[in-house]
């Protein structure tokens, strides 16, 4: 495959190739997460929740509510919050996929989970069961917190209340207006049907999770595949080989890759693609670097961490995709009070196209109108 193609390839299988909908809709958000796969969760709110970015990259302006929706509820719930690829939102019929990692998280007690008594879990999971849905700092303020009871600290709560949660003792029901975490019992979170499903073997849930990421990616080495549900790589190509023997993958060699790549044999093969899309900085097409080198000649690095004077590109940096090619990106952020978008700063990349500033200035107002703000402000390069 010649790299363009392996990058149009790579496009469509993130659904940048789908029709477009003039109202977006249930339908629309649930087909755009299945090309995406997951959704990953991230605090930083300095433009927009990580989580809402890869749909309007995909679907344009669409109403955020349909994300709540999909996201709430027991018995019309679409979406459940679990460590999937990292803290992200995946369909909830993956809850049974990741039994397994449930499991190895509580036989494992990794060190920061070890000195937390058992009857800490015990006291949190009672006052969830009793109490209803809560977040950790409702606990906090409700729970008992004498020795006669169960003589914790508050530190050593939220340990536990993790703990229980990536074991999936706990679910996440939502997240409330703070964008805190509202804690359940799964029963109360999970569709019957589903928390009711057979556990899968760790092979079967290996192959589901390596299939889904070749669906996802179109094309793509191992190791990318083994990185989209953060899996071991050793356990990704065993999946791989499976997938090979049944047909759903294929061995191809990409245009100037040193590792063999696979096809999954329901990638499409646009002969264009007509994106014009910022990325958030943790959309899966660019949150691979080594990938989106490869695939993109992209060099990306996320520089919220770092000392303000060593950044190069700016503190919330998107990548601009333009057609098939991410030909620049832009540092944003949203002056909520005062109703403006911030362009702090701009950067095209060598050889990016004559109408890239056009376009990214039609993507930019765009996202205004979509955010609600009313006003576009380039601010100078600070000193």
């Amino acid at each position: 495959m010649s790299l363009a193609h392996a990058r149009r390839v790579a496009l469509a299988a993130q659904g940048f190739n789908d029709p477009d909908h003039a109202v977006p809709t249930m339908r629309t958000l649930m087909r755009t997460v299945e090309r995406t796969g997951v959704l990953q969760v991230d605090s930083v709110n300095v433009l927009q929740r990580a989580h809402f970015m890869p749909l309007y990259s995909r679907m344009g302006p669409y109403d955020v509510d349909l994300l709540r929706r999909a996201s709430s509820g027991k018995a019309k719930r679409r979406l459940v919050e679990y460590w999937a690829h990292v803290q992200a939102l995946m369909p909830v019929e993956l809850w049974p996929v990741m039994r397994h990692r449930m499991q190895r998280y509580r036989e494992r007690q990794y060190k920061w989970w070890k000195d937390v008594p058992r009857d800490l879990h015990d006291g949190l999971l009672a006052e969830i069961r009793s109490r209803g849905a809560l977040t950790a700092r409702e606990l906090d303020t409700g729970a008992p917190r004498t020795k006669e009871h169960w003589g914790w600290n508050w530190s050593q709560a939220r340990i536990a209340l993790d703990f229980l949660y990536m074991t999936g003792e706990l679910a996440v029901a939502g997240r409330n207006s703070q964008f805190e975490v509202v804690y359940d019992l799964p029963e109360r979170v999970i569709p019957d049907a589903v928390l009711g499903a057979p556990t899968p073997t760790k092979e079967e849930a290996f192959l589901e999770l390596t299939r889904r990421a070749a669906r996802s990616h179109g094309v793509a080495t191992v190791k990318d595949l083994a990185d989209y549900y953060r899996m071991y790589v050793a356990d990704a190509q065993r999946a791989v080989d499976e997938l090979v023997a049944a047909g759903e993958l294929t061995r191809v060699k990409v245009e100037g890759w040193t590792k063999r790549a696979y096809l999954h044999r329901d990638a499409r093969h646009p002969r264009r693609i007509d994106a014009r899309a910022l990325l958030s900085p943790f959309d899966p097409v660019v949150w691979e670097r080594a990938r989106t080198e490869a695939l993109h000649d992209f060099h990306y690095r996320i520089e919220i961490y770092t000392p303000a004077h060593k950044r190069i590109h700016g503190y919330y940096v998107l990548p601009f995709l333009l057609r098939d090619r991410i030909v620049g990106r832009v540092d944003l952020k949203a002056d909520r009070k005062n109703g403006r978008l911030l362009v702090l700063s701009v950067h095209f990349e060598p050889g990016a196209p004559e109408d890239a500033g056009e376009e990214l200035e039609l993507e930019l107002a765009r996202l205004a109108q979509w955010l609600g703000l009313g006003q576009i402000v380039a601010l100078p390069p600070a000193k």
